[in-house]
């Protein structure tokens, strides 16, 4: 279970990690600027605040993170993390970059630390192109979790036998199809074969 301080320093560290303070993450969510600072955080009494279900729920939204990740990056046993290697997905549709499973190979690599991840398996995607717009746009990093269960709603990374590499959301996978949703209107979706996609793999955090 997660203390009080565990949350409030993970919205810290959220914010710090988007490159903006915590009044600034919280008026990307569309909420007041001091819903996050210090003295929100207690009353005068002293007695701790928590931040709302609402608020949290908005900040998330924002930054296209689910709860259950929020949990894992809130967690401090993970606050550091692995140094995780940044592919541009345009290059990453070259041949040689990740194995059939959806692992990253070779090197040469930027890296960077995303706090409450530990998973050494994730790596980032840098977008190209506007077809997830505006939830993802070119030039977000997107953390990928080649290990984690793919479920109908997720944002997700697919390779397909052809060497295509896509991030679109996944709208339907059964042992025969996959269907994903391309979320610019402008954009048509994608339905595949199962035996023609080589691998796909969850997003599980967006930097914006």
């Amino acid at each position: 279970m997660f203390s009080h301080t565990d949350i409030w320093n993970a919205l810290d560290r959220l914010s710090q990690s988007l490159s903006t303070s915590p009044s600034g993450l919280a008026r990307q969510a569309g909420l007041d600027p001091t819903t996050f600072n210090k003295s929100k955080r207690q009353s005068a009494s002293g007695k701790n605040r928590w931040p709302s279900t609402e608020s949290l729920s908005k900040v998330l939204g924002t930054v296209g993170m689910s709860f259950e990740d929020f949990a894992r990056f809130a967690d401090q046993a993970g606050a550091h993390g692995p140094s995780i290697p940044v592919i541009g997905l345009a290059q990453a549709g070259s041949q040689g970059f990740f194995d059939d499973a959806g692992f990253p190979v070779g090197g040469g690599w930027e890296d960077v630390r995303v706090p409450g991840v530990r998973d050494e398996n994730v790596y980032c995607l840098q977008i190209a192109g506007d077809s997830m717009s505006p939830v993802l746009r070119a030039g977000d990093k997107v953390l990928v979790a080649p290990n984690e269960t793919v479920r109908r709603g997720d944002r997700v990374v697919v390779k397909t036998n052809e060497g295509e590499i896509m991030a679109k959301e996944l709208r339907l996978i059964n042992e025969t199809r996959i269907e994903l949703i391309s979320l610019n209107p402008e954009y048509d979706n994608r339905d595949f074969a199962r035996r023609d996609i080589q691998w796909i793999a969850r997003i599980v955090w967006v930097s914006q």
